[in-house]
Formats: structure tokens, C-alpha cells, sequence
């Protein structure tokens, strides 16, 4: 599959989400849809790298599927507030650069 922006990737769930009559859910569903996700990823995570493995009763998702779900509900959630992810990117990224830029130590690529 092609590289896609995230206007793109914006565009492609309003498409999917517009045939259906019921269209975005409001932000308060939305919401807890996000923190269900959340949950899901976590437990994931928790069977892949923490100390509880997977029963082998319990579905086979991966981190992958889990971050996924929540891209998608995040652009559900944008899309249905009328924001535009590539600008909020860019501002999150703006703030870290300027706050954040002497919190972390820097990999030296000066070769010292």
C-alpha cells in the first residue's frame, strides 16, 4: 500500500463514515470509544511485554490492530470536530520542539 498524509487518511474515513446514516458519534461516545481502545492496546502490550500472558482461549490481536483502531478513532474524532491532524500535528510538534528542547539528552551526530 502507498505512503498516505493524514488528509488523505482523514478523507478516506469521512468517505466510509458518510454511507452511513448514523455518521460520527458525538464527542462523549467518541471518547469512551478512544479509552476502550486504549484498554485493548494496553492489554497487548501487557501480554507482549509485561507479566501476563495470553490465555489461549483469547483472541489473537496484535499492538499493530490496537494502534490502528485508535488512528482510526482518532480520525473519527477529528473529522466529526471539524480538525484538520496534519496542523495539529504540526503544532504539537512546534510546542515539543521549543519546550521540550533541552529536556532530553541529544544524540551527538558530530561524531564526538
Amino acid at each position: 500500500m502507498t505512503q498516505r498524509t493524514l488528509a488523505e487518511l482523514q478523507q478516506e474515513v469521512d468517505q466510509y463514515i458518510s454511507q452511513f446514516k448514523e455518521g460520527y458519534f458525538s464527542p462523549m461516545s467518541m471518547l469512551a470509544r478512544m479509552s476502550e481502545e486504549v484498554g485493548e492496546l494496553a492489554r497487548e502490550v501487557n501480554h507482549q511485554f509485561g507479566e501476563k500472558p495470553k490465555k489461549s482461549s483469547e483472541a489473537d490481536n496484535s499492538i499493530e490492530l490496537e494502534l490502528g483502531d485508535i488512528l482510526f478513532i482518532t480520525i473519527c474524532f477529528a473529522n466529526s470536530l471539524g480538525l484538520d491532524l496534519t496542523e495539529a500535528h504540526n503544532k504539537i510538534m512546534e510546542k515539543f520542539r521549543t519546550r521540550d528542547a533541552d529536556r532530553w539528552t541529544k544524540i551527538n551526530t558530530d561524531g564526538d
